[in-house]
């Protein structure tokens, strides 16, 4: 498995997992920056499809024989 595949499927998982759970909400209201809340949408789904394209492209990048 390449680098960029491990890379992409991490981060994947990592904004997958602030998006659908409410982890970050959790992590930022403790760091007292609930202002940050109603603009989370605005960057966590382009990154989540940022990532998920990104491992897809690793993905048959890696299957491709030489």
């Amino acid at each position: 498995m390449s680098k960029l595949l491990k890379t992409s499927i991490a981060g994947t998982v990592i904004v997958a997992v602030c998006c659908f759970t409410p982890v970050l909400a959790w992590l930022l209201f403790a760091l007292g920056l609930t202002s940050a809340l109603p603009y989370l949408d605005i960057f966590l789904l382009p990154a989540l499809g940022f990532f998920i394209a990104l491992t897809l492209w690793a993905f048959v990048a890696n299957s491709r024989p030489g």
